[in-house]
């Protein structure tokens, strides 16, 4: 597992690595159609070399850290699933068996005509990711998805929280806790 000095040091710099490469100021619209005077796209930190393990340690840490205990980690794609693949992966290097999954965003018509991909979730606790969430939208559809399939829903964690009222929607939706590894404060939004 990692010690608290590794999962410190992950922390800070994964905090360095999302200032200096996910934030991106000026006037952009979010996926939920709100405007904004800056973007955070963290699939510049989701998908980069680095930060892409610091993610996974700093996920499954958070969990830890609020006594998570959960066997599969993903989330409704494409923005949870680099996300789920990292706390896959650090949880691999901790000795603790977690699969990854993800949610398609409508069930399938065809195939298996499964809405969620992977190994089965059905009777195991679920971590439901997201990279940001601003109206709690992805990961409410996410847990809706999940539970469908017979997955337990032990709680909903995204790296950067966005403090626009999502962990509140999604708490009261879901009744899970809402974790978040980032505030738009540390970031130096406002």
């Amino acid at each position: 597992m990692t010690s608290p000095l590794d999962a410190a040091a992950a922390h800070a710099r994964l905090l360095e690595l999302i200032k200096e490469l996910a934030v991106v100021r000026g006037k952009v619209t979010l996926s939920s159609g709100a405007e904004a005077d800056y973007y955070i796209d963290l699939r510049r930190i989701t998908l980069h070399h680095e930060a892409s393990k610091l993610v996974g340690q700093v996920m499954l840490a958070l969990a830890d850290d609020a006594g998570i205990d959960f066997e599969c980690a993903g989330g409704l794609t494409m923005g949870a699933d680099p996300v789920g693949t990292a706390v896959m992966h650090a949880a691999v290097d901790a000795g603790r068996p977690v699969d990854a999954f993800v949610v398609r965003k409508a069930q399938k018509s065809y195939g298996m005509g499964r809405q969620v991909e992977g190994p089965s979730v059905e009777g195991r606790k679920v971590l439901v990711l997201e990279d940001t969430s601003t109206t709690g939208g992805s990961a409410l559809t996410a847990v809706e998805g999940v539970r469908k399939a017979g997955g337990n829903v032990v709680a909903v964690a995204v790296i950067v929280d966005r403090d626009t009222g999502a962990k509140e929607k999604i708490e009261a939706e879901t009744g899970v806790p809402y974790l978040f590894a980032f505030g738009k404060d540390e970031l130096g939004l406002s």
